[in-house]
């Protein structure tokens, strides 16, 4: 059976409109503030005073802080926010009868799965940067076959190396329609860089922040509960049965009629 796009999309909200869709909307509505606040911390803490105090009216979400604590902070939420994503895929690839629950087994090998998510996952995006410059078609190649990578490495507890490759064998065969999702994600982009910018040119910096990290949440959740469900569509499709093949039987050891 091949991948089916409609099935993954209302599967994926149905995964999204529950007890726990709707708490890692707020751990990731926490997290982006987090990190918006703590770039725009960084960048005016490096400032020169005079520049700093030129530019923080425009600065958007803020915290007094030092360019270095800023800096340390980003590095923290980061971390935080690879380990979240860990626990977001664990909980959108389980059954659908038990969405409204977190696995029993979220937190298992949490520590090795965030650093496998954070090395594997830059490694990805240099792949995909490299490949969108040779005409864009290299790079959307790259992102439909390592879209599963994230869940080779949550839910089948992969390292690096063997969670890119099961990515990839996953996605063969379907690439194409794979793509479509990473065409979604990349359209939501656009929007977003059209809408910052405008409240930005409106003199509303804060609003700008607001709107770029509730519209990513609003977008983020549900689109990796389709690509979860994407996931288990294409995993249960190549996972052979589980059938068991009956003992022979013993002539010699049969009634006699």
């Amino acid at each position: 059976m091949a991948l089916q796009l409609s099935h993954a999309v209302s599967d994926g909200l149905r995964r999204t409109v529950s007890r726990t869709g709707g708490l890692l909307f707020v751990g990731f509505l926490v997290l982006q503030f987090g990190i918006q606040t703590a770039v725009n911390s960084t960048v005016l803490g490096y400032l020169p005073p005079a520049a700093a105090e030129q530019f923080s009216s425009n600065a958007g979400l803020t915290i007094p802080v030092t360019g270095q604590v800023g800096l340390a902070l980003f590095g923290i939420l980061g971390i935080l926010t690879a380990a979240f994503v860990v626990v977001t895929s664990r909980t959108f690839a389980q059954p659908l009868t038990e969405r409204s629950s977190f696995p029993a087994a979220v937190t298992d090998r949490l520590g090795r799965a965030t650093v496998s998510a954070l090395v594997g996952g830059a490694f990805v995006s240099i792949v995909v940067m490299i490949g969108s410059v040779f005409l864009l078609v290299p790079g959307l190649f790259f992102a439909a076959s390592f879209l599963f990578f994230i869940f080779a490495v949550a839910v089948e507890n992969r390292g690096i190396l063997g969670s890119l490759k099961r990515s990839w064998g996953l996605a063969k065969g379907a690439r194409l329609k794979l793509g479509f999702l990473v065409v979604a994600s990349g359209v939501f982009g656009a929007i977003i860089g059209a809408v910052a910018p405008l409240l930005d040119l409106a003199n509303a910096p804060v609003a700008s922040d607001v709107a770029t990290v509730v519209l990513t949440t609003v977008f983020f959740v549900p689109y990796y509960a389709i690509i979860a469900s994407a996931y288990l569509q294409l995993r249960d499709e190549q996972q052979p049965p589980n059938r068991k093949t009956p003992d022979p039987v013993n002539a010699t050891q049969t009634t006699e009629l």
